[in-house]
């Protein structure tokens, strides 16, 4: 585990690794020139790649967030969900406007993919925050039709657990201050891959 709360990502080979960083930035090339994903031939790729998991891909240029759109629950083949997520932080997420070629040579690109959902038990809001790994853990927050996570590195900006949970709170459209019987939560840890929009 490192300090952005990325697992060891041994379970995939650095070739693994590598091609699922060409597929982010297929995803990101298909998107300036045809306005979709890339598409994905699954059957040329090993078969670690082709197992259904779940991901997210942040874009950040100059070290500032660009883009971060993801998936949960595995629904896609991982080398399938990379390329969409990439396509969708890029293009898709509302708080940025469209990526442009131009930024490419400034970009980086971050994929997380996700271990499975671990239901968290809790009495009490310390209770949760009592539970909770910092450094470790992503954190899912959901109470009725208001749903929030934060990846593992959120931490980074964000270290104290108190904090943490407001701003979760927070992005999932609920007052900081917010707790109720009813509210969930998950967690999870990432396998954690990086490299620039450009290959070098």
């Amino acid at each position: 585990m490192n300090d952005r709360g990325e697992a060891d990502t041994s379970s995939l080979s650095d070739a693994e690794q590598s091609r699922l960083l060409d597929i982010a930035r297929s995803s990101l090339k298909s998107g300036l020139s045809a306005g979709r994903p890339a598409e994905v031939d699954l059957e040329t790729l090993p078969p670690r790649l082709r197992e259904p998991r779940a991901t997210f891909v942040t874009l950040e240029k100059n070290h500032n967030l660009r883009g971060c759109i993801g998936s949960l629950q595995p629904s896609r083949p991982l080398a399938a969900d990379v390329a969409h997520n990439a396509f969708a932080a890029a293009f898709r997420d509302p708080r940025f406007p469209p990526l442009r070629e131009d930024e490419l040579p400034a970009l980086e690109i971050h994929i997380s993919i996700l271990s499975p959902l671990e239901p968290l038990e809790f009495k009490s809001e310390e209770d949760l925050l009592r539970q909770l790994r910092p450094q470790v853990d992503g954190v899912l927050l959901a109470d009725g039709f208001y749903q929030g996570t934060f990846l593992p590195s959120v931490w980074e900006s964000l270290p104290d657990p108190h904090s943490f949970l407001r701003h979760l709170k927070l992005k999932a459209g609920l007052p900081a201050d917010y707790w109720s019987d009813t509210i969930r939560a998950w967690r999870y840890t990432v396998e954690g891959i990086r490299g620039p929009a450009i290959a070098k």
